[in-house]
């Protein structure tokens, strides 16, 4: 399928996007994109178009993978945080696998927290920043 003049803008606004993005924000849009691809999933999974649904599964584990490799040990959480992200993305291939609901949903319940402490973080990271630059 060829791509029109508006897809090819939409896809060089959002290149650009990320290009300039701050880690806070490429973390907020990573989240952003897993709870998209969870949801997405979801109403594939209930519309049994398990191609569909095992495309935006698929794509959502490699966000976690992405984000699991993110980690440093230098955070004292990292290592929480990992477990969860490989027991995610256990539960992920779950869903995929065996065409579960029940697991896509299990998903969304884990990775929704996350990614709403996540934007506070980053938010505060970014009201903060202004402030660290004034100091230094």
């Amino acid at each position: 399928m060829a791509l029109t003049s508006l897809d090819r803008a939409k896809q060089q606004y959002l290149e650009q996007q990320v290009a300039s993005a701050t880690p806070e924000r490429l973390l907020t849009l990573l989240y952003d994109r897993l709870l998209v691809d969870i949801d997405r999933a979801a109403s594939a999974q209930d519309a049994e178009d398990w191609p569909a649904a095992g495309t935006h599964l698929t794509h959502a584990q490699w966000i976690v993978s992405e984000l699991n490799g993110s980690l440093t040990d230098v955070w004292d959480g990292a290592a929480e945080l990992r477990g969860v992200y490989t027991y995610l993305t256990g539960r992920l291939i779950t869903a995929n696998i065996s065409r579960d609901r029940a697991a896509t949903a299990e998903c969304r319940d884990l990775v929704a927290p996350l990614r709403e402490a996540w934007h506070e973080a980053a938010a505060i990271t970014t009201a903060a920043a202004p402030q660290r630059s004034a100091l230094g």
